[in-house]
């Protein structure tokens, strides 16, 4: 799995599954036995990419305010578009398959953007009545911009400006 990942975050887009598995110091055989195609282990490599991503929510809020908290989240998936931009071609392969994968990592997104709003507006630091699903549509729309120069920093920018829209009407923002 390491050894994919590393190939498909790369954007090593035409790496076979020889390769991969020689990087990985296993015989392909190894590798079918767990993967039948590479569709299957670019759909695994992905949900795991998704799961790490969604798992971060629970420790950011260990670690900090609920503000701050969506905030660095928001930003991790800024992060995550940036780094997914090389896989994307690997993830073509599927587009065409009726594979659930991007409906369920959407749905795994706004579920934990949820958690992070439900905990800033008990909090009173974000406004409440936005659902996860609604800002994380939001944030597709900034970061499906990643085909133009520069547009992870401007996502950054635009971002910061979105959570700044978050906060206002909060009962304690200030």
């Amino acid at each position: 799995m390491a050894a994919a990942r590393e190939a498909f975050l790369t954007g090593e887009t035409d790496a076979h599954v020889k390769e991969i598995a020689r990087r990985a110091g296993v015989a392909v055989g190894t590798l079918y036995r767990h993967f039948e195609t590479r569709e299957a282990l670019v759909e695994e490599v992905y949900r795991q990419e998704v799961d790490e991503l969604c798992a971060a929510p629970a420790e950011l809020l260990d670690r900090h305010a609920p503000d701050e908290a969506l905030r660095r989240f928001l930003l991790l998936l800024v992060e995550h578009a940036a780094v997914g931009k090389g896989m994307a071609v690997a993830l073509e392969s599927i587009m065409a398959t009726d594979s659930p994968i991007f409906d369920d990592a959407r749905t795994q997104m706004a579920q934990a953007l949820d958690q992070l709003l439900k905990a800033g507006a008990a909090a009173g630091t974000i406004r409440g009545g936005v659902s996860g699903h609604t800002l994380l549509r939001a944030l597709g729309g900034i970061c499906g911009m990643h085909a133009t120069e520069g547009w992870q920093d401007e996502a950054v920018r635009i971002t910061a400006i979105l959570f700044d829209g978050l906060r206002f009407g909060a009962q304690n923002a200030g």
